[in-house]
């Protein structure tokens, strides 16, 4: 399981004369919704610079208003690279893999075979289920993605699936899969975060998680219909015959894929399976492809530039390496000092437990969970704390209600990992768009189980199906629930 690397306080662990009102709680945050807003619009500009201003921001509120010493602040730097820094190093090795996997004939002979075995109309729910039993059987939606993802991404361009579709489906297996394992980092983290039974946890989540993938699956075999008649004519052979030009295919480049997958099987987490994934790469493309020992480590280093003699291969197959990973890694570590900065100076914990004083019913406190694992994970940049903070914050409300903690922990993954790969600056986004070469706002509106996944959830609270009780049955009417103390200037 990955580990936080600190715990975020709860808003009643900040000390008086540190504690900010939800009026200045707001001020770094509606600053930075601000920041990104012109900054794109206005100005064209990446996210990386409207990020810095609101770390900027959010430092100058901290220190001249609430107090906080540049020490204090910078613990708060720390604490959140810290807590990214799997996702980081992750992101390293992945930028490493792809053109490893692509020099290797890893990747070309996934995609060889897949053109040979997939066709338009079935693509995309195929797509969607093959990812989901690849997050299910090794534990980790970023493997599946970075590995038969990109081969996936392939497959569909060789039958003329636009490349957002692709990833729509692509994410929305690798996602259903990471939610109904009880392998997955984020599954334990939120099992063990809300004092819930591993199990118990999985269970509870595989009912919603199962129909979003299943209304996934019927809205994808409806687009696979549509863009049946879309691929042209000759295309597979094309794209067949400049892999053939360009690598070796035989059972053996698929070498790597068999130890990465074998690896995360038996335990391994997604860093070292991944990192042994390259090696392997290097081992294939030494041994399969004949290529030198200095020139792959190159591909490594600087991508692919294929030659196969076909233009459609060569596009397809370009990837950068270790050096094109700068804007990726550089607008994550941003995101997450800006996330360690709102939550050391306790802007994080002063917005929850605002949102916390207008819960009165199991529905309000059901919605409210999932839109402030929403709200954290745009804010903070790391879906670790999509499920902390709302876990921390909430878990004595539904004690009042008397409901059972796998309700909160249901609520927080549903809503909040699911959705952090639509955030462009969370890790998760900045991480699919790197590995997918889509951005999330291209496959945003195909990435459905990113919208059923939370709209199931709020349909449980308003409803009541799903929700369970402890011993005694429902209490804590609005009535009846005891007055928590409203945050220092409501």
């Amino acid at each position: 399981m990955a580990e936080m690397g600190f715990a975020p306080r709860s808003y009643g662990e900040i000390p008086e004369e540190h504690r900010p009102s939800i009026g200045q709680a707001l001020v770094p945050v509606v600053g930075m919704v601000v920041f990104l807003t012109v900054g794109a619009i206005g100005f064209g500009l990446d996210p990386h610079m409207p990020l810095l201003w609101g770390c900027v921001l959010t430092g100058l509120v901290g220190r001249y208003w609430l107090g906080y010493t540049w020490d204090e602040l910078f613990e708060g730097i720390s604490a959140g690279l810290t807590m990214g820094i799997q996702a980081l190093l992750i992101l390293f090795v992945i930028y490493m893999l792809i053109p490893v996997w692509i020099g290797s004939g890893t990747i070309p002979g996934l995609i060889y075979y897949g053109l040979e075995l997939l066709t338009p109309e079935v693509f995309l729910p195929a797509t969607a289920l093959i990812a989901t039993v690849s997050a299910f059987a090794i534990g980790s939606s970023w493997t599946t993605a970075a590995t038969l993802g990109v081969a996936l991404m392939g497959i569909g361009q060789g039958l003329g699936v636009p490349a957002p579709m692709t990833a729509g489906a692509v994410l929305t297996g690798a996602y259903t899969g990471d939610k109904i394992t009880p392998l997955s980092d984020t599954t334990n983290l939120a099992a063990a975060v809300t004092g819930t039974d591993l199990m118990e946890h999985v269970n509870t989540m595989r009912v919603g998680t199962g129909l979003a993938l299943a209304i996934a699956l019927v809205a994808y075999a409806y687009l696979g219909l549509r863009i049946s008649g879309s691929i042209p004519a000759g295309q597979v052979e094309t794209i067949q015959s400049g892999m053939l030009a360009g690598y070796e295919i035989s059972p053996l480049v698929f070498l790597p894929l068999v130890i990465t997958f074998g690896l995360a099987l038996v335990g391994y987490p997604a860093l070292p399976a991944l990192v042994a994934g390259v090696f392997a790469g290097v081992a294939t493309m030494l041994l399969v492809q004949g290529t030198g020992f200095a020139e792959a480590w190159t591909v490594a280093q600087t991508g692919t530039d294929p030659a196969t003699g076909t233009e459609l291969v060569n596009e397809l197959l370009a990837s950068d390496g270790l050096d094109g990973s700068a804007w990726t890694i550089s607008i994550v570590a941003v995101a997450l000092s800006l996330g360690g900065l709102l939550e050391r100076t306790g802007v994080l914990a002063a917005l929850a437990n605002g949102i916390e004083q207008f819960i009165h019913g199991v529905a309000g406190l059901t919605i409210s969970t999932g839109v402030t694992a929403f709200a954290m994970n745009g804010l903070a940049g790391q879906q670790y704390m999509s499920i902390v903070i709302p876990s921390m914050t909430f878990r004595g409300v539904y004690d009042e209600f008397n409901l059972e903690s796998r309700n909160l922990s249901r609520a927080v993954e549903a809503a909040g990992t699911t959705t952090s790969v639509l955030i462009p600056w969370n890790a998760g986004g900045a991480f699919m768009t790197a590995t997918l070469g889509v951005s999330p706002l291209s496959y945003g509106p195909y990435y459905f189980l990113g919208f059923l996944s939370p709209a199931i959830l709020f349909v449980m609270g308003l409803t009541g199906w799903g929700i369970t009780y402890r011993e005694g049955g429902p209490a804590g009417e609005a009535s009846e629930r005891p007055k928590r103390a409203p945050a220092d200037g409501d």
